[in-house]
């Protein structure tokens, strides 16, 4: 598939070589990354979409089935974006796109493994969003709902409208160097784009705070109106703080 995907970019009059490394490896990652070195001498983007199903119930799930999805997805992002990242802080310059998935952000049966291992990718994304930004690196996710060679058949009929060629506007924009937003995720496919975001309620503030009160007061807490988007752990440190006050 790489391979193909290099021969459709040189013959549109591009410029692209495949690497055939496992992400799934330190070692595997390096080599990814140095051959774009080898090839342009530096690295300005990395996408992170490799990916692997291996789905059933979590009654049933077993380590075979879980190792490799976590190994693929989030260790496998983490060993590509790691040197490349090095690379990046020297220039001054990245863009790092994770794809995310709803299966993680929001839940979806039969996808424990895939699902922790997505949501895992947006903390990643979050905490690389952090420590890039002095250096001009936005990191950012997309939840793409696109129908590809792993999700054909869990689509059906509406694979005609979730090309993947509905997610690629999305991606380049992201990675390129005119996007100045980072630590954000974008639910994409079909045409439709959506920021997706975690918020803080207001909640409640009690220093006799118990066990009843919880259940008395918990339609209070859950309340969305007033809730806010903090950025950072601190963020969301300093609203808890200063309801305290």
């Amino acid at each position: 598939a790489a391979q193909k995907v290099v021969d459709e970019i040189k013959a549109a009059g591009g410029e692209a070589v495949a690497n055939h490394d496992s992400v799934a490896t330190p070692e595997g990652g390096k080599a990814i990354v140095q051959t774009a070195l080898d090839t342009w001498d530096k690295v300005d983007i990395v996408i992170n979409n490799a990916g692997i199903l291996r789905d059933t119930s979590f009654a049933k799930m077993t380590p075979e089935q879980l190792n490799p999805v976590l190994d693929v997805h989030l260790k496998g992002a983490f060993y590509v974006t790691q040197p490349a990242f090095v690379q990046m802080k020297e220039q001054g310059f990245g863009r790092i796109v994770n794809t995310a998935s709803g299966a993680g952000i929001f839940g979806n049966f039969g996808q424990t493994n895939y699902g922790a291992a997505k949501m895992g990718l947006v903390g990643f994304t979050n905490v690389l969003a952090q420590e890039g930004a002095k250096y001009n690196i936005k990191a950012n996710a997309i939840a793409p709902v696109a129908a590809t060679r792993m999700t054909e058949g869990l689509l059906g009929p509406l694979a005609d409208k979730l090309g993947p060629e509905y997610i690629t506007p999305v991606a380049v924009y992201l990675a390129h160097e005119s996007c100045e937003v980072t630590g954000e995720i974008y639910s994409c496919g079909g045409g439709r784009v959506a920021r997706i975001f975690v918020g803080v309620t207001p909640g409640i503030v009690d220093d006799e705070l118990s066990v009843e009160m919880m259940g008395e007061r918990l339609a209070e807490i859950r309340a969305e109106d007033g809730y806010e988007i903090p950025t950072s752990m601190n963020e969301e440190m300093g609203i808890a703080i200063k309801a305290m006050s």
